[in-house]
């Protein structure tokens, strides 16, 4: 289906929108990095897990930019920002489920994220990161009045929206 949302060629051509897709990405990541290192504000291991989706997402809009595909393997560059998008949310809803939780409902402050990567089998590591700790229950920034996992979890879905609008809706121009 062709879906010509502007007249002038190449404007919102699939390689266009796939590059705006991986900037937005890296846009999100330059901010995590300024709150961390310019606001200092140390990030708890959940957020660590939605960084590494933003970049997931963001690579493979990278790489649909540089392949520029058409037909099928478009459709394919859609469907894994989708999935590494639906992990990210899966982590940023979790992530608003615990800073949910009343006071003392989540354990205290656990070991750092690094000690049990040196330690700790993967799968355990995803496990008790998941399971949320007492620095993944503070809400420590907010804008507009919605914390940090909230505006992830908005950004993937809008950025996989993006990748359905880029990789399926449009042709290649």
């Amino acid at each position: 289906m062709n879906l010509s949302l502007d007249p002038r060629p190449g404007l919102m051509s699939r390689r266009n929108i796939n590059l705006f897709g991986f900037l937005w990405c890296a846009g999100l990541i330059a901010y995590a990095l300024y709150v961390e290192y310019g606001l200092h504000q140390e990030p708890c291991p959940l957020c660590i897990l939605q960084r590494v989706a933003v970049i997931g997402v963001g690579l493979v809009f990278l790489v649909a930019t540089l392949h520029n595909p058409r037909g099928a393997f478009a459709r394919v560059y859609a469907a894994l920002v989708g999935l590494v998008a639906l992990a990210g949310i899966g982590v940023a809803a979790r992530h608003m489920w615990i800073l949910a939780q009343p006071p003392g409902a989540v354990a205290e402050c656990g070991a750092s994220l690094d000690y049990m990567l040196d330690v700790l089998p993967l799968h355990e590591v995803l496990g008790k990161v998941l399971s949320g700790s007492g620095e993944c229950a503070k809400v420590t920034w907010e804008f507009l009045g919605i914390s940090m996992p909230a505006w992830v979890l908005i950004n993937l879905v809008w950025l996989v929206a993006l990748a359905v609008l880029a990789n399926v809706m449009l042709k290649r121009k």
